[in-house]
This record gives structure tokens, sequence and C-alpha cells, in this order.
């Protein structure tokens, strides 16, 4: 009986070193690279990379968390008076060891003098003897809070309004325009007081007028948005296949604005809060006994000159958070559009 042999070619060594890969293998190390090299971990990379932008957000986050628990634990309150300790200098139970902060003035401890050796007041107290570090950080509450409700109302309106102007286009985009140039031809600054003047100072009325006047730029940035991103292929894609305007408009144009949204909204807190302690500081701020760094430094600018402590603390107060916001704004503005650094 007769056997066939089937003769098998002999595989070289060079044959061994090339083999066919098969998809699987490199399943993992796809999904690795995506990750590692996600918008949003870039975004947090370079954002972290800057240093006073992330210095910046710590001193945001501390001042306020301060103004929300600083007024909590503190034993004195923001509006009950007590003329026997008018005027004290800042004492600091720490710093009163090496000479800072002691509450001596004019060589003289003022807290035994008037008879309150016990107490300390971190910032001092103001001429009707409240607690200005009380004071301070309840008015930071308070501003940031007017802040911060004023630009997410404006911001909101500014959205819709741009969408709107610019992907409609035409005549309604003719209108819209030539409406918010009536407005941003005026100054904000004439707009809001007249506004104050006639709704009265009181806090939701500087919320509405704060509002009123803050959602112009951020209309004007999305409209350009939307002129950029409603001639690209994924927009006219979805007009192809019969996507209604309105889906258009906020699932596919309104996601790639949100970059330079959140830049403005940003920008805009800092504008928000010095309008605000502008207006205080002219008398159109809330009224007393509540308390804004606006309504603080107008109190302390009459007694400057004897007691520059009672201006002092606000003013710093709002000179940081003024700075902070600004440095997070830019950090983040980096980040999110690299182009730019």
């Amino acid at each position: 009986m007769m056997t066939t042999n089937t003769l098998t070619p002999e595989i070289s060594e060079e044959d061994k070193l090339f083999q066919f890969a098969h998809p699987e293998d490199h399943l993992d190390i796809d999904e690795r690279e995506y990750a590692n090299y996600s918008y949003v971990r870039e975004t947090l990379n370079r954002f972290l990379a800057n240093k006073g932008a992330v210095v910046s957000l710590v001193v945001i986050a501390l001042i306020v968390l301060m103004a929300i628990f600083a007024p909590m634990v503190s034993p004195y309150t923001y509006y009950d008076t007590n003329p026997s300790i008018t005027n004290l200098p800042p004492r600091i139970p720490v710093l009163e060891s090496i000479g800072i902060c002691d509450g001596m003035q004019n060589g003289v401890n003022v807290y035994a003098q008037d008879g309150v050796p016990g107490e300390y007041h971190f910032f001092g107290t103001d001429g009707l003897g409240r607690d200005i570090w009380t004071r301070v950080w309840e008015g930071t509450r308070i501003s940031l809070m007017i802040a911060f409700i004023a630009v997410i109302v404006g911001v909101l309106i500014g959205i819709v309004y741009g969408l709107i102007s610019g992907y409609f286009g035409g005549k309604v985009d003719i209108v819209m325009q030539r409406f918010t140039e009536i407005l941003n031809s005026i100054p904000q600054l004439v707009i809001t007081t007249l506004l104050i003047v006639v709704l009265k100072p009181g806090l939701m009325n500087i919320v509405i007028v704060l509002f009123l006047t803050g959602w112009i730029d951020m209309s004007r940035i999305v409209r350009a948005q939307v002129l950029k991103y409603k001639t690209q292929e994924f927009t006219l894609a979805a007009r192809t296949l019969g996507v209604s305007a309105k889906d258009i408009i906020f699932k596919e144009i309104l996601p790639n604005t949100m970059p330079q949204v959140v830049v403005t909204f940003m920008f805009s807190i800092p504008n928000a809060i010095f309008l605000e302690a502008f207006l205080a500081f002219i008398g159109l701020g809330i009224p007393a006994p509540t308390a804004s760094l606006g309504t603080m430094i107008n109190d302390g600018y009459n007694a400057a000159m004897t007691y520059p402590y009672q201006v002092l603390a606000p003013v710093c107060v709002l000179a940081i958070l003024m700075l902070g916001f600004n440095l997070f704004g830019d950090g983040l503005r980096d980040a999110l559009d690299p182009e730019r650094s």
C-alpha cells in the first residue's frame, strides 16, 4: 500500500517575524490612547499647567467658603450694634503676640479701655459697633449671590437671543441686531443707574438691572459662533436629513459654542461684582442693615482717614475677587482654546 507524504513548506526565520495582526489585539491600546488624548483631559492638563489660574481658583474657592461659613460661626451678627465698642482696631489672637493686630491704638489698648479685654474682632468694629469681620463676609456672600444670579439669567437670555439671531438670519437678524446696537450705544452705567433710580434700591431690583444690561455681549459672541457653525458640514447634513431647526440649534450648534460661553460667563462675574459695588458706593446699593462689599466700602470711606482698617478689609476682598476671577477666566480661555495661548 502506497502512502503519499504531504510536503509542508518550511517557514524561514524571516517569515516568522511577519505575522498577521488581529484587530482584537489592539482594542485596548486604541481605547487607552483615546482616553489619554481626550478633549477634557487635554483641557484639564492645559489649565493645570497655568499656575496663576490654579492659584486664582483656589483663592476664589476659599473666599466663597469664607462667605458661606464665616458668618455662621461668628459670635457676632452683621446687623447688631453696640455703641460701647465703636471703632475698635483689629485684634487677632495669634498675631497680637508679635505686635500685629493687637488692638492697640496710639499706644493704648482700646479693648481694655472699653471694658472688653476678652473680645476679638479680626477686622475691628465700625462706627456703630458692628463686627467688620462678619459684615465683610456677609457682604461678600451678598455680592457673589447678586453677581451669579444676574450673570446666569443674563447668559441664558444672551444665548437664546444670539442663537435665534444668528441661525435664522435675514430680517430677523437685522431687527434683533439693531435693537442690541441701540442698547449698546448707551453706556451700561447710565442705564443701570437710571433703572435703579426708577426701581428703587433693593436686592431683587439690582439683580434685575444687572441682567437686563448684561446679556448683550453674550448674545454677540453666541451669534458669531452660530454664523461660523451653521454653514459647517455637520449642520448641513442635519438639515438635509430633515432635523428640525430647534434640534439643530440646541443639539448641534450650541454644544460647539460652550467654550466661548463658559469663558464669557467667567469674565462677566467680576464685571457684575464691580458694578454692584459701584452702585452701592454711590448710595444706590442694598439698603441698611444688609451689607455688601460696596456698602461697606461706602461706609468705611467716610472714616478712612481716621480708621483706615474699616475700608481696607472690604477693598482687599473686592480686589482679590476681581483679580482672581480675571486670572481664572484667562486661564480657562487658554485651556479651552489652545490656539490663543
